[in-house]
């Protein structure tokens, strides 16, 4: 691992109880402090200050404010992916627009509790590549569901299910993340409604499968 990789990371990995306590504090706190200031504003001081720790505990287990951001677009990533596992049933809606309705929803909500927030992780989070892994990996997976999807839905109409997969999947991963994190608010009900139409029409308004 190079220099670079080892300021992204965390220092401290808790193996108590009160030690993970104290690194989510510095994370809630972080949160806060970067979108009430702003990420440049937003100092290890201040989020030290906010989490009620001393400068010297909080870089016991982050070498820097860098490495707390990554941190909390990894913890995003993580809820994400769980949010999506817990909201696909087994058995799949019968009507395609409901299913694709789920996708939609389960994106949606992962992104609600701080658009600031979520704007500044896109925005200016440095990559690591441990990080770019990690979102290769959850890309992977939620396209794997799509295409399920696709492939056993007899109201389905694509040619290529592989790729539609893949274009269903960053439709919706680049248009929520880019509209719900917006300086302006979107309403919300209507903007599921036409993701949902759009993505519907795209998957079974097309030609007959070749096969």
């Amino acid at each position: 691992m190079n220099s670079g990789e080892r300021r992204l990371r965390p220092r401290k990995q808790p193996r108590q109880v009160r030690a993970e306590l104290t690194r989510q504090r510095i994370l809630t706190a972080a949160a806060h402090v970067f979108t009430e200031h702003g990420y440049a504003a937003g100092t290890t001081n201040r989020i030290a200050e906010r989490a009620r720790i001393s400068i010297g505990s909080l870089y016991q287990y982050f070498p820097n404010k860098d490495a707390i951001l990554v941190e909390l677009l990894t913890r995003h990533l993580d809820d994400g992916l769980r949010n999506t596992r817990e909201r696909l049933p087994e058995e799949l809606p019968d009507s395609v627009e409901e299913t694709i309705r789920l996708f939609v929803r389960a994106a949606i909500d992962n992104h609600l509790d701080d658009p600031k927030l979520l704007r500044i992780m896109l925005e200016e989070a440095p990559r690591s590549q441990a990080l770019l892994d990690k979102i290769a990996r959850v890309e992977r997976i939620h396209i794997t569901y799509a295409r399920d999807l696709i492939e056993q839905h007899p109201a389905v109409r694509v040619d290529d299910p592989h790729t539609a997969a893949r274009l269903v999947v960053s439709t919706v991963e680049l248009v929520v993340h880019r509209l719900i994190a917006a300086s302006d608010p979107v309403d919300i009900p209507s903007f599921e409604n036409e993701l949902v139409a759009m993505l519907t029409r795209y998957l079974t308004g097309g030609p007959s499968r070749q096969h």
